[in-house]
């Protein structure tokens, strides 16, 4: 088998090694089914104990009470910014989004199709260094809800705390930490997230939701964008996607096997804690983009001195084995993204490539 290189790739992102093993020992043959995950009817009883499986560990690893429903859906946390407007923002068709970076600003655009978002605060002209603070928040307490987006993977910001919004309904969009520790879910009214970061691969979005706002989706929806035609039928009105699924149970039963969120946080820490800490004591040589206050754990941005410097580095760093280092062209220079399946000696062993980089082009 051909080397595994250090992935630092913004998503689709590492998964857990033993997750990956033991997908690639069943892929054939599931135990009990007598063919593949990937030809498994949707419909079947095997199938059934899969779906059941993943979405108990999930609320098992989270505290999920019976209060909400967690729906497996497709479309990526993109159809949300459209879903979530369309199901939740009528009668008054108005809202509060708080905007941390590019993806808070699409799901405004698409708030826009349906009512009126009211931008509660903005950090965009500091080209979203920081999140903001609580009394920067202009919040109206007759809105349908109030969206966030927990971590930015562009900006290296996230969340550490939830802002206090009354009794106004909190929905977040976590598509980029999630499972990367404990929430009191019971804050959210909503919690939505695409899978290719934290949970599993590409194309499944779980979605938690407060069994009281299904009332707020329509009948006049359109099937497939109504949250409660989903709840009803367990997210399989249509064919489901049965692989992802399958893989965001076997990544909840790592997660359970080391410990649960709470481990999973302290190794995110530490792990952040030795990137963060190379930077901060290389006299300006590394620059960190977000605000100390606000540095996300799964997504550390990073700057050099010059543009040259940075293209070098990505250079070398990819011929030494450390792939998708390059930021995003919003904020330049390089990117880590770290998220809970990332080993920790690979942030061990980019720290020392770093420290040599700038010995040698200080």
């Amino acid at each position: 088998m051909e080397k595994r290189i250090y992935n630092f790739s913004a998503g689709p992102a590492v998964l857990p090694e033993p997750v990956l093993l033991e997908a690639q020992e069943h892929l054939m043959s599931l135990p009990g089914a007598g063919m593949s995950i990937l030809e498994i009817s949707h419909r079947s009883k095997r199938y059934d104990e899969i779906h059941a499986d993943a979405k108990k560990r999930f609320k098992e690893l989270l505290g999920i009470n019976d209060n909400y429903e967690v729906l497996f859906l497709q479309g990526g946390a993109s159809l949300q910014f459209s879903m979530v407007p369309l199901n939740l923002m009528p009668p008054v068709n108005k809202a509060d989004y708080i905007v941390t970076g590019t993806w808070s600003k699409k799901a405004v655009k698409e708030a826009k199709r349906v009512g009126t978002p009211n931008i509660a605060a903005s950090t965009e002209s500091e080209n979203f260094a920081r999140i903001p603070k609580q009394e920067e928040l202009k919040l109206d307490p007759e809105a349908a809800y109030v969206h966030m987006t927990s971590n930015n993977t562009i900006y290296g910001t996230e969340w550490f705390t939830e802002p206090e919004v009354g009794n106004v309904p909190l929905i977040c969009d976590a598509s980029s930490d999630i499972l990367s520790r404990k929430l009191d879910v019971n804050k959210y009214a909503m919690i939505y997230a695409g899978a290719q970061k934290n949970m599993g691969p590409a194309g499944v979005t779980v979605v938690v939701i407060r069994k009281d706002l299904l009332e707020r989706s329509s009948d006049s929806l359109h099937t497939m964008l109504n949250y409660k035609i989903h709840a009803e039928n367990d997210s399989m009105y249509n064919t489901c996607n049965t692989f992802g699924i399958y893989i965001i149970g076997l990544v909840c039963k790592w997660l359970q096997s080391i410990g649960g969120l709470d481990a999973m946080y302290k190794m995110n820490v530490e792990k952040a804690k030795l990137l963060y800490d190379c930077f901060d004591t290389s006299d300006g040589y590394f620059r960190g983009h977000a605000q100390a206050d606000s540095r996300s754990l799964m997504n550390v941005t990073i700057r050099l001195p010059n543009e040259e410097l940075e293209k070098k580095l990505i250079g070398e760093a990819t011929k030494a084995g450390f792939d998708g280092l390059k930021g995003h062209r919003s904020v330049g220079g390089l990117r880590a993204s770290i998220y809970n399946a990332f080993p920790k000696q690979g942030v061990v062993d980019l720290v020392a490539f770093l420290n040599d980089f700038r010995k040698n082009n200080g």
